[in-house]
């Protein structure tokens, strides 16, 4: 699972992410994986990322809405979540760092 960073949505938006979805994709063709777009407790990000028909959402607002979303990410197809998966390998403090670091920490992570 290849899940953004928290309320990514609201500052990436969701044409952003299904951008570098499939450029991960066309990198690594044999990698099988789903993906999530976090949109917090966002509600128009979520419908944003509902309506651009990204493969999965994350939604941690209000259960009432919650359910209206999930009904709405169902008729697009599109996976509809309420909680964050675990942390798992998490990039951020190496946004900067250099190929060759980045590929070293994966593999690590993975082995």
């Amino acid at each position: 699972m290849l899940t953004s960073a928290s309320n990514a949505c609201g500052y990436v938006g969701p044409g952003w992410f299904k951008a570098l979805v499939a450029a991960a994709r066309g990198a690594v063709p044999d990698a099988q994986c789903s993906t999530s777009l976090d949109c917090g407790d966002n509600v128009g990000a979520a419908l944003a990322a509902i309506r651009a028909e990204v493969e999965g959402v994350i939604f941690t607002g209000r259960p009432d809405v919650a359910r209206r979303l999930a009904d709405i990410a169902q008729q697009h197809g599109v996976r509809f979540e309420t909680k964050r998966p675990a942390e798992g390998l998490d990039l951020a403090e190496d946004f900067f760092a250099s190929q060759e670091d980045l590929v070293r920490r994966c593999a690590a992570f993975l082995g």
